[in-house]
């Protein structure tokens, strides 16, 4: 596939080498629950990543903002891509990708498409010359890379907005510090630098929002919450007093829950906010 200069998924490659074993009636596999922990086993013994590999991973997000990339032999300008945005290609390896043009100051990781369909629309990127990008819910492998490329190539801080709840919360400590079953991958996939900057309980009080908009806390969120309280990067003292005031409250809440406060209070009010003061969590 490298000598070919072609990329194939890993679906692919499993029927390639799927085969009756010359003189038995056994296949090397069976489903590709069998053949998938072998490029996780290659990936560790020889240092690369699958995408380096020509293993083309699956990918789901989207990317705008004040940037050009060079996508093979195309040249693509991330501040005209209308409404949809630049779909994220599954290998974003220096080979493939090259940036051009970075005029952005700082990377916005948004949790939810539709929160970030909200930013785009609002053309928060060139006001505030950024990029805006989300894996819509839990980001690929592609998402990742991309912003750990450019927060070290580039040096662009990562601010992360997620849902105040467990699960957004968890998909921040993926972005930042990475996947436990990729732990042997994440120098090239994780983001330490990345700080959190919402949404929290706290700005409930803060901001006045309206308390009906939140959700009552369960007893698997509150499960979670114990669990996420004994990972390494979440001991830090702010980080204990947020969960702690999640369970104290028992509620959490969906950055939706901002419209409440007007459909344009996230963009032009709570987070430009938040990042004049740098309301972070570490």
């Amino acid at each position: 596939m490298i000598a070919e200069k072609a990329n194939v998924s890993i679906r692919d490659l499993y029927y390639a080498l799927k085969h009756t074993i010359e003189g038995t009636n056994e296949n090397t596999f069976e489903d590709q629950g069998e053949s998938d922990p072998i490029i996780e086993d290659l990936e560790a013994s020889i240092g690369l990543l699958r995408e380096e590999l020509h293993l083309a991973a699956s990918s789901k997000g989207v990317i705008v903002g004040e940037m050009k990339v060079k996508d093979g032999k195309d040249i693509i300008d991330l501040t005209k891509m209308g409404s949809g945005g630049w779909g994220v290609p599954s290998n974003v390896e220096p080979e493939r990708i090259q940036f051009k043009d970075v005029k952005a100051k700082y990377i916005l990781f948004i949790e939810k498409d539709a929160v970030w369909k909200r930013f785009n629309e609002d053309q928060f990127w060139k006001k505030h010359q950024c990029l805006l990008i989300t894996g819509r819910g839990q980001p690929s492998r592609a998402e990742r890379r991309l912003v750990q490329r450019l927060n070290h190539e580039q040096g662009l801080p990562v601010y992360a907005l997620m849902d105040a709840d467990p699960w957004g919360m968890y998909i921040y400590s993926v972005i930042k510090q990475g996947s436990i079953s990729l732990s042997y991958s994440e120098e090239k996939l994780a983001t330490p630098e990345t700080k959190y900057i919402g949404l929290t309980v706290k700005d409930v009080e803060r901001y006045k929002i309206p308390k009906e908009v939140t959700i009552k806390l369960n007893a698997l969120d509150v499960k979670r919450l114990n669990e996420m309280s004994k990972y390494e990067w979440f001991k830090k003292k702010e980080w204990q007093e947020e969960f702690a005031l999640m369970k104290q409250k028992a509620v959490k809440l969906e950055l939706e829950a901002l419209n409440k406060k007007g459909i344009r209070f996230i963009t032009e009010t709570y987070l430009p906010d938040k990042i004049k003061r740098k309301d972070f969590l570490p």
